[in-house]
């Protein structure tokens, strides 16, 4: 790729303000999911509780993606944006100074910590806008890389949580929260050009047609799979390997920026043989990975014994470390991948698609939460919830099968850009 093409083909100072913008947003979205033991300790929760609370967020997300996507539409992200984002700031001020006393508090905070997530229905079209197809893997790529947020929740989070409390936590959140906030008023500008105003007709049309259920279900696939893993790893080391909460969150940290980091490289990828053909392969890794994340046994440490750090650990986690890394390194890069092939086919729509497609991705995320906490409280293990989860990405492999000769003879042959 030519990069003084790509700089001058688009507005490179929206590309990266919406790239920060998701990034906190994501940040604040996840920011339960590492810091959970330390918000839960005095509440006495069960393991399937605290899995239902990581589950609220991602849900209210899901949900509040649409109506966001909706507004942007209809009064420009950049306001839509910003009245987001403040909305966020301000319940993570209150939460720094009273915290949260009861159960109820937390799960109230979850959901107002939803419109972080939403905020994919502002940021992704708000970038897309600007760039010709030919970009459009890359530039989705990047504006969606900014759910690399939950690697600073994973890596810093815990360890401030021990040492200052994990209130102190919502309030260093807070500064990087407010300053992208500022730059994001100051740089960001809606592309020119008259929106078209979203019509529940158009919702309607799009519910019932064939290619946007399909990009719904792969978005299901993949960011549901990476953002319920990201909210819900911490939790999972812990309880599966007795892990401490810091030692939990460094190694999530390292799993999931390579989902984050990787997205865009699966937009390139994609831009250059095509989102079908990518898809498909990273399907394949998803399933064989989770298939064999099932498989592996619990550490048997008795109850009550002190966590294990990173040097203390047993070796058996080194071996879900590799397989999750690999698992979630193929999402991410699935995730790009998804979004290449999305405005081709719907660029005239690429507000309210990518708002019903990014509902799609959050429920997969509840989905996922949900799933693994039910299985740990049904069946005392994980497994039976990684399997299922990697029978849905079998089910997205066969879906592409379906579809990719019809695609690639008919919206994909001039859409001007590889299928």
């Amino acid at each position: 790729m030519n990069i003084a093409e790509f700089r001058k083909a688009g507005h490179w100072p929206t590309l990266l303000a919406a790239f920060l913008y998701f990034d906190i947003s994501f940040m604040a979205w996840v920011s339960l999911g590492p810091l959970i033991t330390f918000v839960a300790h005095d509440l006495h929760l069960s393991v399937p509780e605290k899995f239902s609370i990581l589950s609220i967020p991602v849900l209210s997300g899901a949900l509040l993606r649409v109506p966001l996507g909706i507004l942007a539409d209809t009064i420009g992200s950049k306001r839509t944006g910003v009245g987001a984002q403040t909305i966020v700031l301000v319940a993570t001020v209150l939460v720094a100074l009273l915290g949260l006393p009861s159960e109820a508090a937390v799960k109230a905070f979850a959901l107002v910590l939803g419109l972080g997530g939403a905020s994919f229905a502002v940021a992704l079209p708000q970038a897309s806008r600007w760039y010709p197809p030919k970009y459009q893997g890359v530039v989705m790529g990047i504006a969606g890389a900014g759910n690399m947020g939950v690697v600073l929740d994973t890596l810093f989070g815990p360890s401030l949580a021990a040492h200052y409390g994990w209130q102190a936590v919502f309030g260093v959140l807070l500064v990087p929260m407010a300053g992208i906030l500022a730059y994001y008023i100051y740089a960001v500008k809606d592309a020119p050009g008259q929106r078209a105003r979203p019509q529940l007709a158009t919702y309607t049309k799009l519910l019932g047609n064939t290619d946007a259920l399909m990009f719904m279900l792969f978005y299901f696939i993949t960011f549901g799979g990476f953002v319920g893993l990201a909210n819900t790893l911490p939790l999972y080391f812990t309880v599966q390997y007795h892990l401490s909460p810091v030692a939990a969150g460094l190694l999530v940290s390292l799993i999931v920026a390579l989902g984050s980091g990787f997205r865009p490289v699966g937009g390139a990828i994609a831009d250059r043989i095509g989102g079908v053909r990518a898809l498909s392969l990273l399907f394949g890794v998803v399933v064989v990975a989770y298939g064999l994340i099932a498989l592996l046994p619990a550490d048997r440490a008795v109850e009550g014994a002190l966590p294990f750090s990173l040097a203390t650990m047993p070796a058996m986690v080194w071996p879900a470390v590799l397989l999750f890394s690999i698992g979630v390194l193929a999402l991410g890069m699935g995730n790009g991948a998804v979004f290449q092939l999305i405005p081709l086919r719907f660029g005239r729509d690429i507000g309210v698609l990518t708002g019903l497609v990014g509902c799609a991705g959050g429920l997969g995320g509840f989905f996922l939460a949900k799933t693994l906490g039910l299985s740990k409280g049904m069946t005392g293990g994980f497994g039976p919830g990684f399997l299922f989860f990697a029978g849905l990405a079998a089910a997205g492999c066969l879906a592409l099968f379906l579809v990719k000769h019809t695609w690639r003879t008919t919206w994909g042959a001039t859409s001007g850009a590889r299928v």
